[in-house]
């Protein structure tokens, strides 16, 4: 299927919740082909209408764990959109995918759409997958990813929010529990390091996916003022969050500019209309976020939590 067709749009009228039962095969057949569908002209009602919508699917909505930026909870299982500035771009990836666990679906619902800006750009990763250099695509999938990040001190989110906790013990048991070394710093603020995936392969299709966010952590993500002051100021190991190989040594720029030309050759965008649902296959189709001006408000949720961690 072209990037063109993504995603599948299904229109029609009345309630968001008679969508399951009326076109629920639509859908499946959608998810496992193009990645994505976007149900557009349904009434949902509330962003409760919307939690349903998504739990009726058979899979209890997770929660946020471990999370990257911040985001607000709104209802049970629902959750803000990323809370970034809104005149930055937020660049595509797979929810989570800087961590060995993950939810294989995702949903958002545009309640109120940006009159300006704000649209979602979205990227096949196998089509990713496929357009990398075959020797840059299998160095990342043999080596694998080290995603080193600290918390805390004004620079990135401080690990209370990012763990929901302020139990230290609360965060140490996560950690082991989901293979993450961790640190703690005289100034009480933690490191952690995480040895994750640059390529998976999808549990149902089989296919094999790109599947990291090295572009984002990585410090040539910076704008070079930002680069150059950070690593002035606080050094590489104190970094808020890098990323290298596997075995620690450094990524080159070079390659993570191929990879982000290979995302942007392959991007496709639609603009959100009030009452959208769209609905991912998050290991298929890579999702971000365009700049806005004036109100926009989309909420997410998740569900069916997949990975590797119990297979280390």
């Amino acid at each position: 299927m072209s990037a063109s067709a993504l995603p599948v749009v299904l229109e029609g009228t009345g309630p968001l919740s008679a969508v399951i039962e009326d076109r629920g095969s639509e859908i499946a057949d959608a998810l496992g082909t193009a990645g994505g569908v976007l149900l557009r002209g349904y009434t949902v009602a509330s962003v409760e209408a919307f939690r349903g919508f998504a739990a009726g699917f058979g899979h209890p909505l997770l929660s946020y764990e471990f999370g990257s930026t911040p985001r607000s909870k709104v209802e049970g299982g629902v959750y803000s959109s990323t809370e970034y500035p809104a005149h930055r771009e937020i660049p595509l990836h797979n929810e989570q995918s800087y961590t060995r666990d993950w939810p294989l679906r995702i949903w958002f619902h545009c309640v109120t759409a940006a009159p300006e800006g704000g649209a979602t750009p979205l990227a096949d990763s196998r089509a990713i997958h496929r357009g990398l250099d075959p020797a840059l695509r299998d160095r990342f999938a043999q080596r694998g990813l080290r995603y080193v990040r600290n918390f805390g001190n004004g620079l990135d989110l401080p690990w209370s929010k990012v763990f929901n906790t302020e139990d230290r013990g609360a965060v140490e048991a996560y950690c082991r529990d989901h293979a993450i070394d961790f640190t703690w710093k005289e100034d009480g603020e933690l490191r952690t390091s995480q040895l994750c995936q640059a390529v998976a392969r999808h549990p149902r299709t089989g296919e094999d996916v790109w599947f990291n966010q090295a572009h984002l952590f990585h410090v040539s993500a910076l704008d070079a003022v930002e680069r150059e002051v950070l690593l002035d100021t606080v050094g590489e190991d104190e970094l808020p969050r890098n990323v290298y190989f596997g075995d620690g040594s450094p990524i080159p720029d070079e390659e993570l500019d191929a990879v982000r030309a290979v995302l942007a050759a392959e991007t496709v965008t639609f603009p959100w209309q009030a009452g959208d649902v769209l609905m991912l296959d998050n290991m298929l189709i890579m999702h971000g976020r365009e700049p806005y001006a004036g109100p926009r408000k989309v909420v997410v949720a998740m569900a069916e939590a997949h990975g590797t961690t119990r297979a280390a």
